[in-house]
């Protein structure tokens, strides 16, 4: 059973940390002028109870959204933008005084309009129409994710459970609410299986028997919305837990039949995910826009297919570019890493160069030790190696500009790389050569 926290309604303010408390509270005042009912309901609610609250909730209005917010914006600043055929809204603090007073300034805050949903066919995007909290819960994906805290006014801190939440919370189960829920969001059999590894909960075995009949769905939903899925996958503290879940229940071969799973992948991403770069390599640029750790993980993942594989998974997920680029890169250096033993140091510096330094990073932690050699002294050495003679230099020698100034810089730098010159009057000597070399070649 997991262990949650005993829940008083009086004591409700102590469980929250400072700034959410002063945020909630700015909130419900708000919203108690209004006579609105005002919930704080999902997630933030479920990690509330298990000791751990996080950063993202759903404030949920029984009412209008976008004018309680709009209110607030009124009352302390920022401004608001707003959907009105979903009745939601986001207010902006940048600009409002309220983010003055909390430790860490928010973005945002999001206002959503209690509602109920429908789905037209198996894996559609929802149908949205106002409801009552009761309507908005139902709509959700499992129990622990239906706990609501009203926060207005005599009602501020009543915790309400109309599906057994919090008995499941305690019993330590991810369980859907309804038996067409995998059918009606197929994205849902990941989240479970994120969910159960993450808190170390369990799918029921009548939930269990729900997949299979939907599995096939994941084939049919949009690049995004499994792309994003995956993503969120890669960002949990036990990420290769939950993938071999994941490939436990033959869903990620209904993802595609191209993404793989082993034990060795599974140690490669556990490993690899809490490994730190050799403080000589500097800090590693991001491949924006995907997180740091995100790309690190398809990185370690999807190191060891072809490239038509990978060309095939782009197909399905529509990587961002330059994770696309990354991956590739990735996978044929290291397909090739024994080949980079016998190459001089320039040659192995000319297949590295154009390499994002994450997916170096990524070869670097699979490879063996010969390997791990070259990529450290590219990443700590080579790739910093410049000639001492400049473009400048050469005008001023009286060479006219043109392709003949990269072929001189590049001949040098590999000189320097393969030990070939050693000392600035070295360089001159051969930089002397190659202008003659030029000359002669030119008559």
């Amino acid at each position: 059973m997991a262990k949650i926290l005993t829940y008083q309604k009086s004591e409700f303010e102590n469980l929250l940390p400072s700034d959410w408390s002063i945020l909630l509270g700015t909130v419900r005042q708000v919203a108690a002028s209004q006579n609105v009912p005002l919930y704080i309901v999902g997630g933030f609610v479920r990690d509330l109870l298990l000791g751990q609250p996080g950063s993202d909730f759903d404030l949920v209005v029984e009412g209008d959204a976008i004018g309680l917010a709009k209110s607030a914006a009124a009352r302390y600043g920022g401004r608001v933008t707003s959907h009105g055929r979903f009745g939601t809204a986001k207010w902006l603090l940048a600009d409002s005084s309220l983010n003055a007073r909390l430790s860490r300034p928010l973005p945002a805050l999001d206002f959503v309009l209690a509602r109920s949903e429908s789905y037209a066919h198996p894996g559609a995007l929802p149908t949205v129409q106002p409801g009552t909290l009761s309507d908005d819960l139902r709509r959700r994906d499992f129990s622990i994710n239906t706990l609501a805290i009203r926060l207005d006014g005599q009602h501020y801190g009543e915790l309400r459970d109309d599906l057994g939440g919090l008995e499941d919370l305690h019993n330590g189960l991810v369980r859907v609410l309804h038996p067409l829920s995998f059918v009606d969001d197929p994205t849902r059999m990941l989240r479970a299986v994120r969910y159960e590894q993450r808190y170390d909960f369990r799918i029921p075995a009548s939930d269990l028997e729900l997949i299979p009949p939907a599995r096939h769905l994941l084939a049919k939903l949009s690049a995004d919305r499994i792309r994003h899925e995956l993503n969120l996958i890669l960002g949990e503290n036990k990420a290769g837990d939950i993938l071999a879940r994941t490939a436990e229940l033959n869903l990620l071969a209904s993802i595609h039949p191209s993404l793989p799973w082993d034990a060795d992948l599974q140690r490669a991403i556990e490993s690899g995910l809490v490994a730190t770069p050799p403080k000589e390599w500097g800090r590693l640029p991001d491949l924006a826009p995907t997180p740091r750790r995100v790309a690190l993980g398809y990185l370690l993942w999807l190191l060891r297919l072809s490239h038509e594989d990978i060309e095939a998974l782009d197909f399905r997920l529509h990587f961002p570019a330059e994770l696309r680029e990354a991956v590739q890169a990735a996978a044929s250096v290291w397909r090739d890493l024994a080949e980079f033993v016998n190459m001089k140091p320039s040659q192995a510096f000319d297949r590295l160069a154009e390499i994002q330094p994450l997916a170096v990073f990524a070869c670097y932690l699979e490879s063996g030790r010969e390997g791990r050699e070259i990529l450290d002294r590219f990443m700590a050495s080579w790739r910093h190696v410049r000639p001492r003679t400049s473009g400048n230099d050469l005008i001023a020698l009286g060479l006219p500009p043109g392709p003949l100034y990269q072929t001189i810089l590049r001949s040098l730098r590999d000189a320097w790389l393969d030990g070939e010159v050693k000392t600035v009057e070295e360089e001159h000597s051969l930089l002397t050569r190659l202008i003659e070399k030029d000359g002669e070649n030119s008559h």
